[in-house]
């Protein structure tokens, strides 16, 4: 029997790259989710913001669910689930200011609103996996 080069067998745990990829493709699903479901509740009547509120609880719900299991491979917790949430709520007013402030200070070129919101969005992406890595989804 092969031993997984990604994975670790005395604690289960999945090397660096690994987790990056999950956490990626995690994010990826989750974000088909908050998106899938904005646009099904605005067709629905629902208001912008508060589809938009609903979707991104969905959202971040799943991608907490998804990485605590297949990227993280952690137990499941109460604590951890609200640390997320802190998180993803930090991350997400980083992710608005980064965004406000390069649209607001670079030239009105073409490329100015893709590339603010490439930077803030990867500027979040990073901040969250390291946090959920070294510090709510920590092996001891």
């Amino acid at each position: 029997m092969e031993i997984p080069v990604t994975e670790n067998i005395a604690d289960g745990a999945l090397d660096l790259k690994t987790q990056i990829v999950r956490f990626v493709l995690t994010g990826g699903l989750s974000a088909i989710v908050d998106y899938g479901l904005y646009v099904l509740l605005m067709a629905f009547g629902v208001t912008r913001d508060l589809a938009k509120a609903i979707s991104f609880v969905a959202g971040t719900t799943t991608a907490y669910l998804i990485n605590r299991r297949w990227t993280f491979k952690a137990e499941p917790s109460r604590a951890r689930f609200v640390a997320v949430v802190i998180l993803y709520a930090v991350t997400f007013l980083a992710q608005v200011g980064i965004n406000r402030v390069l649209n607001e200070s670079l030239p009105d070129q073409w490329w100015r609103v893709p590339f603010a919101f490439v930077v803030a969005q990867g500027t979040a992406t990073a901040i969250n996996f390291v946090v959920q890595r070294a510090v709510i989804f920590r092996i001891r």
